[in-house]
């Protein structure tokens, strides 16, 4: 294993981090996350157009830069950096590798060259708030239970005519659910007789369909409430005998090295904003970094960075490692921001201080994704830790 990065990854980093910088400060985040879409489009549509970051990890087949796993994780370390609000996750991350996995020909061929030129962008809409479970980040989701059963809970679809089904439910904490141009929708079907999860395309225009956005935490990934009413979809692939939980599994897997590259940018971004702050700010005639209880707590903070940065990287080359590496990049992050706050002193306690962005961002993903010990748990019930030993004979 060559841990060393390409010409082509460290360009790609330099790239992204370099027009970041000039059109993604904070002051420009906070002006974004107020627009209708949550995000800039017109920054979305460079980075789509000029960098190909939707694209990233898509094949050339179907309009994508061809790259891999890692590209696009080096991709979210620095949009972490700089918090940028864009549909890179739920798009790129989260629906393009369902289509990919489960999408007929005929689908994958209409949808994803318009995910890989930023032309479409998705959000994969799961009931209730069980995003974790239904990606196999906090337990086993081949039971299905997140998605509720039997004739009432979650979303349930039900046969229309000429081959189109019927939703009706609702969906909350759906990223980037009130701006996306095409629902992916984890609906119930089959009643007690064939209990099943499928999972089904909504354009966002279908009728019977409600979206309204919902104030969160983190103002950085936009979420929707969801709610169908007799609203049509399409089945995504050819039949309903799919293996959705492990398709849903393994883009999970691969959406948790994402996260985990997101939370290492946004942590080393905080601990370079608190040096830069501690080198400037003085008492008692010297600069407050000078003084050693600070220095101790800062090289805490760039240890648990650089050892979430190498838990990242590796979950990046292998994606199934990806739970364990998010909880380590999440409890760095949520440690790091925390101090960030507190070593600001006052100005860092003030609500509109740009450190309290990153405190909610550390807040919010861990909510949505973790938390970090069921995270940590599940990935030692995978591991057999907790699998019971045959006795020894004496």
């Amino acid at each position: 294993m060559d841990t060393a990065f390409t010409a082509e990854q460290d360009e790609i980093r330099r790239t992204l981090r370099e027009l970041l910088a000039k059109r993604s400060g904070p002051d420009e985040v906070r002006a974004a996350v107020r627009t209708a879409a949550g995000y800039d489009p017109q920054l979305w549509a460079q980075l789509s157009e000029q960098l190909g970051l939707p694209g990233l990890a898509l094949p050339e087949s179907y309009g994508g830069v061809g790259c891999g796993l890692t590209e696009l994780a080096l991709a979210c370390e620095e949009t972490g950096r700089a918090l940028l609000p864009s549909p890179l996750l739920a798009t790129a991350g989260l629906a393009a590798p369902l289509i990919t996995a489960l999408g007929t020909p005929g689908q994958q061929g209409e949808l994803l060259p318009r995910i890989a030129d930023g032309s479409l962008t998705c959000a994969l809409a799961v009931p209730g708030g069980a995003l974790a479970p239904a990606l196999g980040l906090t337990g086993d989701n081949a039971s299905g239970e997140w998605a509720g059963g039997g004739r009432a809970g979650g979303v349930q679809a039900r046969p229309g005519e000429h081959g189109a089904w019927l939703l009706y439910g609702e969906a909350r904490q759906v990223l980037d659910g009130h701006s996306a141009g095409l629902l992916l929708v984890a609906a119930h079907t089959g009643g007690f007789a064939r209990s099943r999860t499928l999972l089904f395309l909504v354009r966002a225009d279908a009728a019977g369909l409600t979206r309204v956005r919902q104030t969160s935490l983190d103002e950085t990934r936009p979420q929707a409430r969801i709610e169908l009413r007799d609203c049509a979809a399409k089945l995504l692939g050819a039949d309903d005998a799919a293996d959705v939980a492990g398709a849903l599994a393994g883009a999970g897997a691969r959406v948790a090295a994402l996260l985990a590259a997101e939370a290492v940018g946004a942590a080393a971004s905080a601990l370079d904003r608190t040096v830069e702050y501690v080198r400037a700010r003085e008492q008692f005639g010297r600069a407050i970094g000078s003084f050693q209880a600070v220095k101790h707590r800062l090289a805490d903070l760039y240890v648990r960075v650089q050892a979430a940065r190498s838990a990242a990287y590796y979950a990046a080359w292998d994606p199934a490692e990806g739970g364990l590496a998010l909880a380590q990049c999440l409890e760095a992050l949520r440690v790091v921001t925390g101090e960030a706050v507190q070593l600001h002193g006052g100005i860092g306690f003030t609500w509109e201080h740009e450190a309290h962005l990153y405190f909610k961002r550390a807040t919010a993903d861990e909510l949505l994704f973790g938390p970090v010990h069921r995270l940590r748990a599940h990935a030692a019930e995978r591991a057999g830790l907790f699998a019971a030993r045959p006795a020894v004979a004496v």
